[in-house]
């Protein structure tokens, strides 16, 4: 989850770009919104912003108006007719409140947070639907990212979604929407997250304190996509500190990963994999400039690499030492660079 979704959370301005989205949002029907589209491109921030819009209780063409007490119920995670509902893991990366079953079972350290959305929220979900407004504007659902639902907690919402009570809408803000259920998608209303221009995307950034320097190295680093190019910035990269990756990987530094998280050591890796596999093939490199790449000689290591981190991927947020996992990627790394067959 990104700082601009954490941002987005505690009501702060929407992007230029997801601005104009809520407006075209706001004057649609329908009960139910499918907000889809890769990550990093503000489905959490718009949904949240959709859902604020509603309950406000002096919204305009633009959306709430921020300042009444439902946009600070929705601010500050109390508003009573809004139901959020995120992986356990997300909840507490964003400070939204747990239940008090499930804080009390990870506080005693009985299992760890979700990092699915567990049927026993959407469980309480259908109950808060069949309530009363309590405040009148009737009651909204957001729900992200839709694609951690397993098959009991989407046929659990299917019901709800389908037969919704008068006054309750929902929004689903997915980042694989192929992932859902077809009874799913075909009860939303399907939304395209939309990609900013680069000189937009780049004013954003640097007006939420990113350097100018590292604002188009990190935004080519994400793909694009600003609200994961903020999080790079975040988590301490700069473009110097970047673009020095490939080359430090293939001479066995493993310093360069040293505060990384692992799942973040296991993506910057399958860039650099990406990128090598792209020049091989007479293509143009993604996310790295040409010159920033060191030369790999053999096109098999290297799909072999690309398939041993797909599955390095899956096991990132449960690393036995980090540090070692660190160690063992960058030498992984290293045989495949310096492969001959």
């Amino acid at each position: 989850m990104s700082e601009a979704a954490s941002a987005s959370a505690s009501g702060s301005a929407l992007a230029p770009w997801l601005q104009r989205q809520l407006s075209e949002l706001l004057v649609q029907p329908g009960h139910a919104r499918l907000l889809h589209g890769p990550s990093g491109l503000g489905q959490f921030a718009l949904g949240l912003a959709l859902v604020r819009s509603w309950l406000c209780e002096q919204p305009t063409a633009q959306g709430a108006c921020g300042t009444c007490p439902a946009c600070h119920g929705v601010d500050v995670h109390t508003h009573a007719d809004l139901c959020v509902l995120l992986p356990e893991a997300v909840m507490i990366e964003l400070g939204w409140p747990l239940s008090e079953k499930a804080q009390s079972e990870i506080d005693n350290k009985t299992r760890k947070p979700s990092r699915e959305i567990r049927v026993e929220a959407m469980r309480d979900m259908v109950e808060f639907g069949q309530r009363t407004s309590a405040r009148g504007r009737g009651k909204a659902v957001l729900i992200y990212p839709a694609e951690r639902m397993n098959a009991v907690t989407a046929n659990t919402l299917l019901k709800t979604l389908e037969e919704p009570a008068g006054d309750l809408r929902f929004v689903l803000c997915s980042e694989a929407g192929n992932l859902l259920m077809p009874t799913i998608r075909s009860r939303c209303h399907g939304h395209a997250m939309a990609w900013p221009d680069t000189a937009a995307a780049l004013a954003w950034l640097h007006a939420q304190g990113v350097a100018p320097a590292s604002g188009a190295v990190l935004l080519r680093a994400a793909g694009g996509r600003p609200d994961d190019a903020l999080q790079l910035w975040a988590a301490g990269i700069h473009a110097d500190t970047w673009l020095a990756v490939p080359k430090m990987v293939a001479s066995g530094q493993v310093g360069v990963f040293a505060k990384w998280a692992p799942a973040l050591v296991v993506s910057t890796l399958q860039k650099v994999c990406h990128d090598l596999l792209a020049v091989h093939f007479g293509g143009a490199p993604r996310f790295f400039a040409a010159t920033d790449l060191p030369k790999a000689a053999s096109a098999y290591a290297l799909s072999a690499w690309a398939k041993s981190l797909t599955q390095s991927l899956r096991d990132a947020n449960h690393p036995f030492n980090p540090g070692l996992m660190h160690e063992a990627l960058v030498c992984e790394a290293q045989n495949a660079l310096n492969s001959r067959h």
